[in-house]
């Protein structure tokens, strides 16, 4: 246990050192880890098939492209992402320098899932390694395979006091969240994720939770079933179902049951072959645990399809339950296997209801040819995020943020939301030592002469035009002379030239 707080200790010495934060060592240090993943593609992908039953093809692209894609658009952006952001300005501070300042954070800790075990801790690794920070790494110990083979690889890519990596169970979690950090991202369960953010307050640690729960996908009768089906199939039983963006359930139309059940089945024979246990494109549960959790929501289940079972190989077959009780074990938590309820309700209205009776969760879709339809589903609803006429696509660009909302997390990742989510957004004014006499306003003793300008230079909307800004530049010479002057003619005169010039200037800056 006292090592996993020297490992935190080094980690933030190297932080305070300060060698993190240049650019070129955080695009060093990027292009390392996309060199170990295109040199260690085999091995990582045989800790994947041990692991999970993953082969190499489904391993590269759904876990190393990822990280691949995050790194590539990490790297091409990151002087971008990094450099002072220019804020608007009042008149008060018009020739002064205002601007956001992207700072690290500090020391990181990325606590990753068991169910894309690679992925889950190289993406957020990446952003958090661009905006600077130190990181300690704590991959699932389910996914032992994966796990152990992190945390062989990364001290041999990466600096090694930097970006540590602890691997173990419960224990070893359990002493990393008692230390402090600068922020911590996990993702797993919503319990969890509860315990994570119970032990950040302790120390005011800011926390980014991607957790899941159950993923609706709505179905309307106006759409093409058979190619929804398709999209549905391939999305919920990828990975063997466990995925925390996978439609958990359909809700339809009670008339669609039969032909969704069809277009699922033949979509699963297209995909796996007549004899699915065969196949090497179809994973398996992850330990025997998992697996009698998935058969205990099978019971008192109507099994339309599937539900074929091998524990010593942990396989359960692509199975889909029709005519389901909203009531039911199956629909009180988030399934994570190859399991289909499919709900029935009369309409998109009632689609809704059920939805929002419901916590919100980490993905919503919707099928439909009818764009209100789907505009209705995006603006009545809450989720994470939503792919419409598709499932889980959204997740795959960085350009869209990745969290969830309520009780499926907070927070996001993603290419620049990375980059933002692991920086302190620093504000930064950098004022000039002339025009003083500007400064009277705010100074004691105050009178409504003071107020009344300071309304009108604070509370106006000034022009942004190159015209307006010489007007403005003009007025801040004239309130200088009013407030030196004020109880002389020349201050009078100022004040109507002032007026004059402020009525020029609108009439320039709104032509």
């Amino acid at each position: 246990m006292a090592d996993v707080k020297s490992v935190v200790e080094r980690a933030r010495k190297a932080f305070n050192s300060g060698k993190s934060r240049p650019l070129e060592f955080r695009i060093q240090q990027l292009k390392a880890v996309e060199k170990m993943v295109k040199e260690k593609e085999k091995e990582f992908s045989e800790a994947l098939k041990a692991d999970l039953n993953k082969n190499p093809y489904s391993s590269f692209t759904y876990e190393m492209m990822g990280v691949l894609s995050e790194i590539e658009a990490a790297v091409s952006n990151l002087s971008q992402w990094a450099a002072p952001q220019h804020m608007d300005k009042n008149i008060m501070v018009m020739m002064d320098e205002a601007y956001v300042h992207y700072e690290p954070l500090g020391v990181v800790l990325i606590i990753g899932a068991w169910n894309y075990p690679v992925a889950l801790v190289l993406q957020p690794l990446v952003g958090a390694i661009a905006a600077g920070n130190a990181v300690i790494c704590k991959p699932s110990e389910v996914s032992e395979h994966a796990a152990k083979l992190i945390a062989e690889l990364l001290p041999q890519y990466l600096d090694k006091d930097l970006y540590p990596v602890v691997t173990g169970g419960v224990p070893e979690t359990t002493e990393l969240l008692k230390q402090r950090f600068d922020h911590i991202l996990y993702t797993g369960s919503s319990n969890v994720g509860k315990i994570v953010m119970e032990a950040a307050a302790k120390h005011l640690t800011p926390v980014t939770l991607e957790l899941g729960g159950k993923s609706p996908c709505y179905i309307d009768k106006d759409c093409d079933v058979d190619l929804a089906c398709r999209r549905v199939a391939w999305g919920k039983y990828m990975n063997c179902g466990q995925t925390c963006i996978a439609p958990d359930y359909v809700l339809c139309d009670q008339s669609l049951q039969g032909r969704i059940v069809e277009g699922v089945k033949k979509a699963l024979t297209e995909y796996y072959g007549e004899d699915v246990k065969k196949s090497p494109d179809y994973e398996r549960i992850v330990t025997t645990r998992h697996f009698k959790r998935l058969m205990g929501l099978l019971e008192g289940q109507k099994i339309t399809y599937g539900g074929e079972a091998d524990e010593t190989t942990r396989f359960i077959a692509p199975t889909i339950l029709t005519d389901v009780d909203p009531n039911s074990k199956v629909m009180q938590e988030e399934i994570f296997g190859p399991i289909l309820p499919i709900v029935s309700v009369k309409n998109i209205d009632e689609a809704i209801q059920f939805i929002n009776h419901r916590e919100k969760p980490l993905a919503l879709y919707v099928f439909a040819k009818d764009k209100a339809v789907i505009k209705r589903m995006i603006a009545e609803t809450s989720s994470g995020g939503v792919t419409a006429n598709d499932v889980m696509m959204h997740f795959t660009l960085h350009s869209l943020p990745f969290g969830g909302v309520g009780n499926s997390g907070m927070g996001a990742y993603h290419g620049r939301f990375s980059f933002k989510t692991f920086s302190h957004q620093r504000s930064c004014l950098v004022r000039s030592l002339n025009m003083e006499a500007m400064n009277k306003l705010r100074y004691p003793p105050n009178s409504q002469k003071k107020v009344d300008w300071a309304k009108f230079f604070v509370l106006k909307k000034f022009g942004k035009s190159k015209v307006g800004l010489v007007v403005l530049a003009v007025l801040g010479v004239v309130l200088a002379v009013v407030i030196k002057n004020r109880h002389s003619v020349l201050g009078l005169l100022a004040v109507l030239a002032g007026q004059r010039l402020w009525r020029l200037g609108r009439g320039s800056c709104d032509s």
